[in-house]
């Protein structure tokens, strides 16, 4: 089982160099973070026993920077669950009103493209269903950047627009609803660890018709994962080594598929908590008319430049939310 322990031995490796990475990533912006300040703080007091103008303006301006950067890496600190680092994928869906609805999906599609676009996330249409005179049925799009998921998940619920709708040749006013999912992206490929110990490893003759062809020796291989029961045997090769190597991969491509049922299941249950698309049901409300509005309804944060949320700028949302979620864990 040399093979298994020199991939594990690998998987571990990865594991702490990625581990190291990570640490690597918070302490660093840290501590360059806290020199910054001591050196604020100590021009500060030079100033205060020999005043200087310019100088003053220059530590404005520091400290000004600083409080912006310190409310990043606290925001930063907030996301600290194991898949707050990945990329997302934000999945949109019409609710029930038709064309109203389905130009509403479009518009949230275009909103979260701004959003990931001003941070210099990259964005890409995985799916998409157009409607059939406007907007879109549904879409997924994969936003790739440092802690996307992180932020993204605050976006996830129904979202409630209220406009005079330009589809209603009255112009009357319509609600429309629209749900928006996120999901981490995860590697494609699963990685299998196999335990030396957790394996037992049985040889035994193999069966055949009889005559001149029956193999004598023990050259058929039986291999038993103990912590789940698996079992994979081969005895179609004459060598041993050859059958041993094709139960190894059988097993792990059973394993493989045991893995993979219980991402399945991990999914559905997160499926399982999606709100319907209806009233009473919705996290944020955008308003357009009588008055411009947007509204949270879980931070209860409340915005008026309502256009400017539609262009992107919904990182004020996205920062009450995981504030309040950081204020929960805390307490």
């Amino acid at each position: 089982m040399a093979e298994a322990g020199f991939w594990n031995s690998q998987e571990q490796a990865q594991a702490v160099v990625a581990e190291a990475k990570e640490l690597r990533g918070w302490v660093e912006p840290f501590e360059k973070l806290r020199g910054r300040i001591t050196g604020a703080i100590e021009l500060d007091e030079l100033l205060e026993g020999d005043p200087d103008p310019a100088t003053n303006a220059d530590v404005d301006r520091e400290v000004e920077s600083l409080a912006a950067e310190v409310d990043g890496f606290e925001l930063k600190s907030l996301m600290r669950g194991k898949d707050d680092h990945r990329d997302a994928q934000v999945e949109i869906a019409a609710g029930a009103g038709g064309t109203e609805a389905q130009d509403w999906a479009s518009m949230l599609m275009r909103m979260y493209t701004r959003w990931a676009e001003r941070r210099g996330y990259a964005v890409e249409v995985v799916d998409l269903s157009e409607g059939e005179e406007a907007g879109v049925k549904g879409a997924v799009l994969e936003i790739r950047g440092p802690f996307a998921f992180g932020f993204l998940r605050a976006e996830t619920g129904v979202h409630r627009l209220v406009r005079i709708s330009p589809f209603d040749s009255q112009a009357r006013r319509h609600t429309s609803f629209a749900s928006i999912f996120v999901y981490p992206v995860v590697n494609d490929e699963i990685n299998i660890d196999i335990r030396e110990d957790d394996l037992r490893i049985d040889v035994y003759r193999a069966s055949g018709a009889g005559g001149q062809h029956v193999n004598k020796t023990s050259s058929a291989v039986r291999i038993t994962h103990l912590p789940t029961g698996i079992v994979a045997a081969s005895q179609q090769e004459r060598s041993q080594h050859k059958n041993k190597s094709t139960a190894m991969k059988m097993l792990r491509n059973r394993l493989y598929n045991l893995e993979a049922e219980k991402q399945a299941a991990v999914k559905a249950a997160l499926d399982s908590t999606k709100a319907d698309v209806t009233f009473g049901s919705q996290i944020r409300s955008y308003v357009f008319q009588p008055y411009t509005m947007v509204n949270d309804h879980r931070t209860e944060l409340k915005l008026t430049d309502v256009q400017k949320v539609m262009d992107g700028a919904i990182d004020p949302f996205i920062e009450a939310y995981l504030k309040q979620q950081g204020a929960g864990v805390r307490a």
